[in-house]
C-alpha cells in the first residue's frame, strides 16, 4: 500500500431492496396475453373493484401516480383485448396490474460510484459544496441502471448524504427526440448501413429532424421499394433501432435526486446500463455540461454511449461513433484540451489509451499512455473516471488487477498541455480491499467511476466487491508530491 495517508469516511451506501419501481411484465406470446385478459374480462365490475381496492391498499403507498403507471401498462396489451365493449377506468387499471410488476433497482448492490459538483451551489457556506453522485444500481437477473444521490462537503470536510427517499421514480421519455442528420449517418456507416435504401430515407430528411420525421421518410421508402428484398428489410430496421438508442428523458423537478432513476429503456440496454462516469465539462466559453459515458449492455454485446444533461432533470442519450468506440472504461476530459476533446479510453482490455477528438461524439486513432508495470495492475489498468485539472497536470485515478482478480487503486499524472506525456504513477496502490470491502458479489475489488476536488483534498467515492459504496478523502499535496519526479 501506498504511504499516503486516506480518511476513509463514516458514509457507507448499502443495497436496499425497498427501493422498487414498477415495470410492465408481459409475456411474448400472444396467446398468453389474451389468456390474461380473459380472466379479468370475466369478472363482475364488483369482483373488478374488490381486486382493485387490494392492489392499491397493497402497492399505493410504495410508489408515486401508481394509477397513471398502470394505465400505461394497460395500453401496451390494449391491442389484445378482444371485446367491443367499453371498459370501465377501474377494470383498465386492473389489466394493467396484471402485466406489472415490482423491480427491486438496488436488492444485489449500489457500486461504481462518480461524484460531480452540484448544478445548484445556492445557500452554500463558504467552503463548502454540494454534491451530485451517480452510483450504479443492480437488482433481479443482474440488471443495471443508473441511481443519484446528493450530499454536502463542509468546510472542515465532513461529508454527509442528503436524506434517501423510499420512492423512486423512472423519468418520462420524450416522444419525439431530435437528432443530427450528420451524427447519425456516421453511425450508419460505422455498422454497416450506408447504402442505398439508408440513403433513400436520410435525403429527404433536414440537418435536424425528429423521430417522426423519419418514421415518415421509412415508411415512404418501404411503399416505394416494392417488392421488399431482405437488405432492405435489415437496412429500415438499423435505422429504427439506432433511433431507440438516441432518446431523451425527462424528469419532474419536484423530485428529490434520490428518487430520479435512468432504467434501461433502448434495446441494446436491456441487460443494463453499467459504470456511468460522470464529469462537469467546461467549455471555452464558461458554459458547463454534465457529460456521462457508460455501457450499454443486451445480454450479448456492450455498446459504449454517452448521456448529455444540464440540470440532471433532462438528459440526451446518444451512441457514441467511431472505431476507437470498442471498449468499456471511456472518461472524458473536463475541458478541451489544445482546442481539442480528449478522451482515456481501454480499447484491448489492458493497456490505458488516450484520444482526440473535434466532437465529445465521435472518436478514433487511439494511443497507448500506459501500460502495467507492477504486479498489482500485471493483468489490466484502467481509468477510474474523468482525470482531474491540477497545477502540477492532469491527475488520473487508475485502477488495476493482479492477482486473485484483485482490483486496486492507483494514480498517475499526465501533462496539462500534452497528456500523452506521462509525468509520474504510483508503484503500489493508493488503496486496495481490506477487511470486509473484500466481501461481496465480485470479491476483492476497490473500483471507482469519478472523483473530485474539495480545496485540497481529494473526495474519492469507491465501490466495495461489487455489493456497496463508500467515501474516502486524501491531500491533494501529498499525492502529487508522490507522483511528481524527483
Amino acid at each position: 500500500m501506498s504511504s499516503i495517508r486516506l480518511r476513509r469516511h463514516e458514509v457507507t451506501l448499502l443495497p436496499e431492496s425497498a427501493r422498487v419501481i414498477i415495470r410492465p411484465v408481459i409475456p411474448g406470446e400472444a396467446g398468453r396475453i389474451t389468456t390474461i385478459i380473459g380472466r379479468a374480462l370475466a369478472l363482475t365490475e364488483d369482483e373488478v373493484l374488490r381486486e382493485l381496492k387490494m392492489v392499491r391498499h397493497e402497492f399505493e403507498a410504495r410508489h408515486f401516480e401508481i394509477t397513471a403507471l398502470l394505465e400505461s401498462h394497460f395500453e401496451k396489451v390494449r391491442q389484445h383485448v378482444f371485446t367491443q365493449r367499453p371498459l370501465s377506468h377501474e377494470r383498465q387499471i386492473l389489466i394493467g396490474a396484471l402485466f406489472s410488476g415490482e423491480y427491486a433497482l438496488e436488492s444485489a448492490a449500489i457500486f461504481n460510484p462518480s461524484i460531480v459538483l452540484h448544478p445548484d451551489q445556492s445557500g452554500m457556506q463558504e467552503g463548502g459544496l454540494r454534491f451530485v453522485m451517480s452510483l450504479r444500481a443492480t437488482g433481479e437477473g443482474h440488471i443495471s441502471s443508473i441511481e443519484f444521490r446528493s450530499g454536502t462537503i463542509a468546510r472542515d470536510g465532513v461529508i454527509l448524504l442528503d436524506p434517501v427517499s423510499r420512492f423512486v421514480t423512472v423519468p418520462e421519455i420524450v416522444p419525439n427526440p431530435s437528432y443530427k442528420k450528420r451524427r447519425f449517418m456516421i453511425k450508419l456507416a460505422e455498422m454497416g448501413f450506408d447504402d442505398e435504401h439508408a440513403a433513400a430515407v436520410m435525403a429527404p430528411l433536414g440537418e435536424e429532424f425528429t423521430r417522426s420525421d423519419l418514421n415518415k421518410s421509412v415508411g415512404t421508402v418501404r411503399h416505394e421499394a416494392q417488392p421488399a428484398t431482405r437488405d432492405l428489410k435489415r437496412t429500415l430496421e438499423c435505422l429504427q433501432w439506432l433511433a431507440d438508442s438516441n432518446y431523451e428523458l425527462r424528469f419532474s423537478d419536484k423530485l428529490a435526486m434520490s428518487e430520479r432513476i435512468i432504467f434501461p429503456v433502448s434495446p441494446n440496454e436491456t441487460n443494463g446500463i453499467e459504470d456511468a462516469r460522470f464529469v462537469r465539462f467546461i467549455e471555452d466559453d464558461g458554459s458547463a455540461m454534465y457529460y456521462a459515458t457508460y455501457t450499454a449492455y443486451n445480454g450479448r454485446a456492450i455498446l459504449p454511449q454517452l448521456i448529455e444533461t444540464e440540470d440532471f432533470l433532462s438528459f440526451r442519450i446518444l451512441t457514441l461513433n467511431g472505431s476507437a468506440v470498442q471498449n468499456k472504461g471511456m472518461a472524458l476530459f473536463p475541458r478541451r484540451v489544445g482546442g481539442r476533446y480528449a478522451m482515456l479510453s481501454r480499447q484491448d482490455d489492458e493497456n490505458l489509451f488516450l484520444m482526440f477528438s473535434d466532437s465529445p461524439h465521435h472518436w478514433s486513432d487511439p494511443q497507448i499512455i500506459l501500460r502495467p508495470s507492477e504486479m498489482w495492475e500485471s493483468v489490466k489498468i484502467g481509468n477510474c473516471g474523468s482525470p482531474i485539472e491540477t497545477e502540477a497536470g492532469w491527475l488520473v485515478i487508475t485502477h488495476g488487477v493482479g492477482p486473485m482478480r484483485k482490483y486496486c487503486i492507483g494514480a498517475a499524472l499526465l501533462d496539462l498541455n500534452d497528456p500523452t506525456k506521462v509525468i509520474g504513477r504510483l508503484r503500489e496502490p493508493l488503496l486496495a480491499p481490506e477487511g470486509n470491502e473484500r466481501e461481496g458479489y465480485v470479491p476483492n475489488v476497490v473500483y471507482s467511476c469519478g472523483s473530485m476536488l474539495h480545496g485540497r483534498e481529494l473526495i474519492l467515492p469507491y465501490a466495495m466487491s461489487d455489493k456497496a459504496s463508500a467515501i474516502a478523502s486524501l491531500s491533494l499535496d501529498e499525492l502529487l508530491g508522490a507522483l511528481k519526479p524527483g
